[in-house]
């Protein structure tokens, strides 16, 4: 991922980047379109009706095509939910693969081998191999209104001239939502969203939830940090500003309350001030573009943290694969973590 924390890039550079954690804006137009699949024609790889397709998005943009999409490029993470219900992408583009070529945190059960990977890292798009493609839709997340993530600002135009797109909110929303609105556009492009896939799925992600609920109730005392550490700063997040962690906080959970910067989404502190904020467990950014806890040792100051000690140290799925498969797990771990914290800060 580039630097962005240090060049003066827009707020959608500054969450791309590995130490970011803030990802999102508050609930004030969380849902945006949600009705927007309703109007949706056929299915692709579904019980298909004749006739055009059409999808509005959280932009309260509508995408057309004459016919339900077939050759769909999506965001790595965008791509990896739509796979859970069903829906296959031909291409993709986002954190895809790590160094070693396995795939990334965000590509869910996709099979990298077999999509046509247009960029792995920020402001990577190869637009020749989009255009090869002959695609049929384009879709993405929108952390920041009115911007495509990890549609490179310099080249957006040409790539949104090749196809119809889609923005879904990963910010301005909850979980629960984000996930419906998925789900809608899956269900638009053929998704059986009544298979007993989809079903069980969903039946997992609310007694997830529930449990999460009733941890958070029994153990009101604890208080959790969410974190993502770079080589130079470490940054606390404000759990409001999220779509994860604001669902999280609905269901009771307690979180650390930084005092954040401009742009409202965390404060950045310095490796000897880490210990500002007490906390008895620490969601850590769990991005391949982040410093990972195991690679924090040489850190004296991060060992002395009394989560640390304790071992109340849990990964913090950052970006989420909203799928009811990938979420419920997310709750199912923080929950667990939960039940199990004793109090230590």
């Amino acid at each position: 991922m580039p630097n962005a924390l240090s060049s003066p890039l827009s707020r959608r550079g500054v969450l791309a980047a590995g130490g970011a954690v803030g990802l999102g804006v508050a609930l004030a137009a969380c849902g945006s379109g949600d009705d927007g699949a309703k109007d949706a024609g056929a299915g692709a790889g579904g019980d298909a009706k004749a006739g055009p397709w059409s999808f509005e998005d959280d932009r309260g943009e509508t995408a057309k095509a004459d016919s339900v999409p077939k050759s769909i490029v999506a965001f790595t993470g965008t791509a990896a939910a739509l796979h859970d219900y069903g829906i296959e992408v031909k291409g993709v583009f986002g954190p895809t693969t790590t160094k070693d070529g396995k795939p990334d945190i965000q590509a869910g059960d996709l099979d990298v081998t077999k999509v046509e990977i247009l960029g792995n890292v920020w402001g990577e798009f190869n637009v020749e191999k989009y255009a090869a493609l002959a695609p049929d839709l384009l879709v993405t997340a929108q952390w920041v209104e009115g911007e495509l993530w990890y549609v490179p600002e310099q080249s957006k135009d040409k790539i949104l001239k090749l196809a119809p797109s889609v923005a879904l909110w990963a910010a301005e929303t909850t979980v629960p939502k984000a996930v419906q609105r998925h789900a809608d556009l899956a269900e638009s492009l053929g998704a059986d969203l009544k298979s007993a896939k989809v079903t069980d799925a969903k039946a997992r992600f609310e007694k997830a939830a529930g449990r999460l609920r009733a941890a958070a109730k029994s153990k009101p005392e604890i208080r959790v940090l969410v974190g993502s550490a770079s080589q130079d700063l470490f940054y606390v997040s404000l759990a409001k500003m999220s779509a994860d962690t604001l669902y999280f906080q609905e269901l009771g959970v307690k979180f650390v309350e930084p005092k954040v910067n401009s742009q409202g989404f965390f404060e950045e502190l310095s490796w000897e001030n880490i210990d500002k904020y007490p906390a008895d467990i620490i969601m850590m950014d769990n991005r391949s573009s982040a410093l990972q806890p195991d690679a924090l040792t040489s850190k004296p100051t991060w060992a002395r943290l009394p989560a640390v000690k304790a071992g109340q140290v849990v990964p913090r799925v950052t970006e989420p694969i909203y799928s009811y498969d990938k979420c419920a797990p997310i709750l199912d771990d923080l929950a667990a973590a939960i039940e199990k914290a004793r109090k230590v800060a």
